[in-house]
């Protein structure tokens, strides 16, 4: 059993207004927003990690809001107003985090999107090119900017992919870098007060009519007047009536090229394959469709049905006939679930969640993040 010392029970662990689990985009976020509306609260963020355990530091730092094909598949199961609303989210998301931390400091670059269409997803893309005037126009009215969208087939060769026939950009999407950013969000939060607590594993909340007790691994109880859970992917395993499921996504990056035709982020596949530069390198994920049930995990790993389909899509379709290796491989832990929208309740007497960030944490966290402290502040 671990027992707190006086030190750490006065400076640390005592008084805590508010406990958030996970240290991830929306779990900072939802720190500093708390701070900013009250300075005297005492916010702690607890992981079990020594960075957020999930996604937030092991995605591909995609700044989107949506590809064009994605898009048209969600409007098959839902009305234009609910997916309109859902990009407007992302989209006003995004300029929150970068207002918040500012460009340089995440490293953003604004080198738009683009979809790419083999063969085999002709009927796809034809479906795509005859909503262009549509989709565009839903744009503007979220963004005020037009023709967001729009064919640039003439880009394909310039790229050096092979067995694509067409590409449609979005000019207003970008990329940022993930560590950097993340960097950012620990120093802002400490710069406003918040106490960040690395190696912290919750198992359990409990739930009192005046407070809330978390139960950690080590045997240490961390007593707090209210909880957030913001562990996304993992949320589950502390309100396990949430409708969110674990996602692993599989990711690479390859050693520096002596040069690369392109730059910006790309959606392949109806955006199960995803890949971007740094710099002269290609960070490649994706093939979650691959195996469904075997990806729907909390267990880090890589595994070889995927990777080589990775290995694969690179050396036949992204950058035929060059030479590379490939530096890294990692994986990281999304929250989905049957819905795209995020959950962000009260789930009990002073507990709440906001999780579910399905793939696009990026661009909504910051936004759910002082959603959340909102509704915990009231």
């Amino acid at each position: 059993m671990y027992s707190m010392s006086f030190w750490e029970k006065e400076s640390v662990l005592d008084r805590i207004d508010v406990l958030i689990v996970g240290s991830g985009i929306v779990g900072l976020c939802s720190a500093i927003a708390l701070k900013k509306n009250n300075p005297k609260l005492r916010v702690v963020v607890a992981d079990r990690g020594f960075l957020p355990y999930g996604a937030s530091t092991r995605n591909a730092g995609f700044a989107c809001f949506g590809s064009i094909s994605e898009l048209l598949d969600d409007l098959s199961r839902e009305s234009e107003q609910e997916v309109a609303n859902r990009v407007e989210r992302r989209w006003k998301g995004l300029k929150k985090l970068r207002a918040l931390l500012g460009d340089e400091a995440i490293g953003f670059e604004n080198n738009g999107g683009f979809e790419l269409f083999t063969a085999s997803d002709r009927l796809v893309f034809e479906k795509c090119i005859e909503s262009l005037p549509r989709m565009n126009n839903m744009m503007l009215e979220i963004t005020g900017k037009k023709e967001i969208y729009s064919l640039q087939n003439d880009k394909v060769s310039r790229f050096g992919f092979k067995h694509v026939e067409s590409l449609i950009a979005n000019s207003e999407e970008g990329q940022i870098h993930t560590g950097n950013m993340m960097v950012s969000l620990m120093r802002k939060a400490i710069s406003e007060g918040v106490i960040i607590l690395n190696g912290i594993d919750i198992e359990r909340l409990e739930d009192h009519p005046n407070h809330t007790e978390a139960i950690c691994a080590s045997g240490l109880h961390i007593k707090a007047r209210k909880t957030l859970v913001a562990t996304n992917g993992f949320a589950k395993k502390l309100l396990s009536e949430l409708e969110v499921e674990p996602a692993r996504a599989q990711v690479l990056i390859t050693s520096p090229l002596e040069s690369l035709p392109f730059q910006g982020i790309f959606h392949y596949d109806l955006g199960y394959y995803y890949f971007r530069n740094i710099g002269n390198r290609i960070l490649f994920g994706g093939g979650r469709n691959l195996a469904f049930e075997e990806e729907h995990t909390t267990s880090f790993g890589l595994t070889e049905t995927i990777q080589n389909r990775l290995d694969e899509l690179l050396h036949t379709v992204i950058i035929p006939g060059t030479t590379y290796e490939v530096e890294m491989r990692w994986s990281g832990i999304m929250g989905m679930g049957g819905s795209k929208s995020p959950i962000i309740k009260k789930t009990g007497n002073n507990t709440y969640c906001a999780v579910r960030m399905g793939g696009m944490g990026i661009a909504i966290g910051a936004l759910v993040g002082e959603e959340a402290a909102r509704m915990i502040d009231e």
